[in-house]
């Protein structure tokens, strides 16, 4: 949390596991506007990856992982979890 603002740096991370040998891997979710390509995720030596964003606090964030740019993944260790309401999915939320 950011003692200026009331931000928080909000670090995400995709273990290799979950990323299932994915060459590309974004963000997408509530904090920008769920668009596919807008934060895209660095890969790491193996096979995981990240992004940092700021965020700001007292909020909920609704988000999903969106490899090779065909399949949607979840955050195995999400806050919680909350119906898509796209289809039986769910989203990942994360609490700030």
């Amino acid at each position: 949390y950011l003692k200026t603002r009331p931000v928080c740096k909000v670090t995400f991370r995709l273990p290799t596991e979950a990323a299932k040998n994915a060459e590309t891997a974004n963000l997408v979710g509530d904090f920008n506007d769920w668009h596919r390509q807008k934060t895209p995720m660095k890969k790491l030596k193996k096979g995981s990856f990240t992004v940092t964003l700021d965020l700001p606090t007292n909020q909920e964030y609704q988000f999903r992982y969106f490899l090779n740019q065909k399949t949607w993944e979840n955050d195995w260790e999400a806050d919680k979890y909350v119906p898509s309401g796209v289809s039986s999915s769910e989203n990942s939320v994360v609490v700030v």
